[in-house]
């Protein structure tokens, strides 16, 4: 079978697949990732976004969430790092008034000393931070934990339902085998009865006859 020239190998879906979950994770676009992609593989950005959402993408949904999940985290993390480099900043070079400026204090040099409160004050909010930090943590494997529970128990859940259909389906099935029985016994008893009957019948009818021969 001859090869379509602008086929796909697998490795190029990797790359393609690769490319694009990093950019997904650094806060980037998928066009920006379909233009790296097509640099490295001289091909179209419009072609490579074409295989991704035609055929790639679909083979990596997990990974995507995953990629969105720790892009949310690495922007979380880089607002709480500028957060911390402007406190570290307001306390390190807390702004000058207009007489010190117009003594010529230049801007790039702490006013007063860095004092002892400061630096306590900044250790302990970084310490806040970072225990709230590690309390999101905990919260979110407890939530980890309780998912699992909730997924192991509706598995048992579903497995006993099973068990219950197929236990309904045979009780279903002898209750048709017995009636199917019944019916049957009924018509063989009648069927019995009838021929009870005529017997009956035919008795009587030669009992009849044989009464006058016996007189004579």
């Amino acid at each position: 079978m001859k090869t379509r020239q602008d086929a796909w190998s697998h490795e190029e879906d990797v790359l393609l697949a690769e490319t694009v979950l990093q950019y997904i994770r650094e806060g980037k676009t998928q066009l920006a990732a379909f233009e790296d992609v097509g640099r490295q593989l001289h091909r179209t950005a419009a072609a490579c976004g074409f295989r991704w959402n035609a055929e790639v993408r679909k083979r990596h949904l997990d990974a995507i969430e995953q990629a969105k999940k720790q892009r949310k985290e690495r922007k979380r993390a880089l607002e709480m790092m500028k957060k911390w480099q402007k406190e570290a900043a307001a306390i390190a070079f807390p702004a000058l008034d207009d007489s010190k400026a117009a003594e010529g204090s230049s801007p790039f040099l702490p006013a007063a000393p860095l004092t002892l409160d400061q630096c306590i004050a900044f250790l302990q909010a970084l310490r806040r931070d970072a225990e709230q930090l590690e309390a999101a943590r905990q919260e979110n494997e407890r939530l980890k934990l309780e998912r699992a529970e909730w997924e192991a128990r509706n598995e048992q859940l579903r497995k006993k339902l099973q068990h219950l259909e197929a236990r309904q389906s045979t009780v279903q099935e002898d209750f048709e085998a017995l009636v199917k029985i019944m019916a049957r016994a009924r018509q063989l008893a009648a069927e019995e009865g009838d021929r009870l009957s005529l017997a009956q019948l035919l008795l009587a009818e030669v009992g009849e006859q044989s009464e006058p021969m016996a007189h004579s």
